[in-house]
């Protein structure tokens, strides 16, 4: 039986996710992104290499159409992404990443694969390979969905 409440695993999932976060923006922002925010990353992952539509920005975020459009705003005004029009509906605009935003989510892969080695560092390879299966499983039974986060991650 473990000494640990069953309250304290969360908590600790929260903090190390948030130090994770903290780590990578305070490294962004030294980078010249000062502007990123937690919501942009997701969001930019959400349009993928192709673009999409405001509407379906919603839908892989998991949120409402005005909050992607708010989120669109966001990212137009830091310069990460831009509209253009879209190719299979003249109706429609493609929300699509800048040279700007790229280099974002390229930095943050950087970033991050440094904040993982710091980690291998202090815990080992074995148990964070380990980590990361286990979190794995646990999420994919549990059908847990990113894009629960953005909400929370402004």
């Amino acid at each position: 039986m473990s000494d640990r409440y069953g309250f304290e695993l969360p908590i600790l999932l929260a903090r190390a996710f948030r130090g994770l976060i903290d780590e990578l923006h305070a490294e962004l922002s030294e980078r010249g992104h000062p502007d990123a925010r937690p919501i942009h990353g997701f969001a930019l992952q959400a349009i993928g290499t192709e673009g999409t539509t405001v509407s379906e920005l919603g839908r892989r975020l998991g949120v409402s159409k005005q909050a992607a459009a708010k989120t669109a705003a966001s990212l137009e005004a830091i310069g990460y992404a831009s509209r253009v029009p879209d190719p299979c509906d003249a109706r429609a605009t493609r929300l699509i990443h800048t040279s700007r935003g790229s280099e974002m989510l390229r930095l943050s892969a950087e970033i991050f694969e440094r904040l993982r080695a710091g980690w291998v560092r202090q815990l080992g390879e074995a148990r964070v390979a380990a980590l990361e299966d286990d979190l794995e499983s646990v999420v994919a039974t549990r059908g847990a969905r990113l894009g629960d986060l953005p909400g929370w991650l402004r």
